[in-house]
């Protein structure tokens, strides 16, 4: 059983910073790509960055230059630092992982809960 859980959300003023934190645990035996989502209130789901286990990283558009994906493979948790943000980056963020679990031989991609950004006055 694989287990991917979001951590850090919270309320900030424009402009601030929030580090969100992704942790997947269970019977990992390879944690492939890395990706951070966010869904807005009556939006679709949309990719924000996402990062290899070689360490190449994406980032959308609107983001780039604000926010940093990062991982720390050894405690299979991936990062995303938000700085500068807005009341436009208000969205639930989610993390999603590609695992491939201990005896499977393909690798399959698992979501998180998801976490609450709120970027307001």
């Amino acid at each position: 059983q694989v287990q991917v859980v979001e951590s850090g959300g919270g309320l900030v003023q424009p402009g601030g910073s929030l580090r969100l934190s992704c942790t997947a645990s269970g019977s990992i035996f390879t944690l492939d790509v890395m990706s951070w989502y966010r869904q807005a209130p009556g939006k679709e789901r949309e990719l924000v960055a996402t990062i290899t286990s070689g360490v190449s990283t994406t980032y959308a558009d609107s983001v780039k230059g604000r926010f940093t994906i990062s991982r720390d493979n050894a405690k299979n948790t991936v990062f995303l630092q938000m700085n500068s943000l807005k009341p436009e980056d208000t969205a639930v963020y989610y993390c999603n992982a590609y695992i491939r679990s201990t005896g499977v031989s393909r690798v399959n991609p698992y979501w998180g809960q998801g976490t609450q950004v709120t970027v307001s006055s």
